[in-house]
Formats: structure tokens, sequence, C-alpha cells
């Protein structure tokens, strides 16, 4: 049985698709690539894969619709967009659509790498596997989940590590850049509107508990209210 990590990369320009797949098998990643939407979509379903680099804009089936349609069967692989798209709102839209990450092409392998390895060790077994309480909440970060009153709520990998950074920062202020910086790898604008919609999920799944809140603490950060 190979040991090595499956990821699907779906991407339509056969020559960055080549360079892609080659660079990742190098470093010891198995590599299912397809050359569109549908290929991924089918790949998927029988592939069983860790990871999944999606092409925004490819033929037959779009990467942010096929993020869509595997998010509706499969809450945490997860997914880092390709796109040559730089407006905010697509990026924005990627997010909620359910994706971990995104890089703007043209990019660096080496940066591809780094956010790969970043993914896939957030989903590793953590060392302390006991429930959190947050109000009425039970929060497990190994399972990424919350538990209201036997309500289960799973959560994305960016979802579990924002909210664990919160719980170990509850009642202070936590700095908006040190987060960008150790989830998303750089505070950049475009990350900053990501972690925008990242807090506006948790605050939707806490909201259960109207004693817990969520606030912004103008050009600092956030801050969790227990």
């Amino acid at each position: 049985m190979s040991s090595k990590t499956k990821i699907i990369l779906a991407e339509d320009e056969p020559a960055l698709a080549q360079i892609i797949k080659e660079s990742l098998e190098t470093r010891n990643f198995e590599v299912v690539l397809c050359k569109n939407g549908e290929e991924a979509f089918d790949a998927y379903t029988k592939e069983k894969p860790e990871l999944l680099v999606l092409d925004v804009m490819m033929p037959k089936k779009d990467g942010f619709t096929l993020a869509k349609e595997i998010r509706k069967l499969d809450k945490k692989t997860p997914i880092v967009f390709l796109t040559a798209k730089s407006q905010t709102q697509d990026v924005v839209d990627g997010f909620q659509l359910g994706g971990n990450d995104y890089l703007k092409k043209p990019f660096s392998m080496e940066e591809l790498i780094v956010r790969i390895h970043s993914l896939l060790g957030r989903i590793q077994p953590e060392k302390n596997e006991e429930d959190i309480v947050i109000g009425s909440y039970l929060f497990n970060l190994t399972k990424q989940t919350l538990n209201h009153s036997g309500n289960m709520l799973f959560l994305t990998h960016r979802e579990a590590s924002l909210l664990h950074l919160l719980v170990e920062n509850k009642n202070d202020i936590l700095d908006r850049s040190l987060v960008l910086k150790k989830i998303w790898g750089d505070d950049d604008f475009f990350n900053g509107r990501s972690m925008d919609v990242f807090i506006t999920k948790l605050r939707k799944k806490l909201s259960l508990d109207p004693n817990i809140q969520i606030i912004n603490v103008r050009s600092q950060g956030y801050k969790l209210i227990l």
C-alpha cells in the first residue's frame, strides 16, 4: 500500500499542470491529474484524496462550482485554489465556498508546497484531544467539532485553528496580523478579507449561546468574550 499523500490536481493548462505534477511527485506526493472540473469530481469520488488543488477557471466545471459540490459531501478535505483572478470578491467567494487557501498565478512551486504542508499539518492529530468548554459549547480541536447540547457542528481546518487561537486569548485582544501570519502565512489584504469571512462563520456557529461574542477591535484584531 502506498504511503504517499494523494493529491488531486485540476488544471487545464497542460504545461503548468505537468510542472506542478512533477514538482509534487519529487516531494513524495501521489498526484492524480485532471484537465477539467468534471474529471476532477469523478477522480475525487474514486480516489479519496487527502488534498485538492483546483484551478478556478476550467472548462466543463470551474473550480468554485467543483468545490461547492465537493463540500456538500466532504467538509474536511483541504482545497487550494489556483487563480489568475485578483478581485477581492473572487477571493472571498472562494473561501465562502469552502476553500482553505489560494494562490494567485504566477506563483512559485515552493510557495505551493509550503501551503500544502501547512494545510496537511493542521489535520494531523493533536496531543490534547480533550473537549474545551466555550460557554455552552464543547470544542474539540482534534476532531474539529463544536458540540452544543448534542448538536454537532463540524469546523473547517481554518475555522478550528482560528477558534483555538481565540480561546487561548479569550477576553484579550487577538492581534490581527499575528493570526494572519500564523494561519494564513501572510498578512496581506486578501488574507485579511478571508479572515473576516471566517470570523463571520464562527460567529454564526457560536450563535446558539447569546453570551458568546467575537468582537472586532478596530485596527487591532478580535476578542472572544465569554
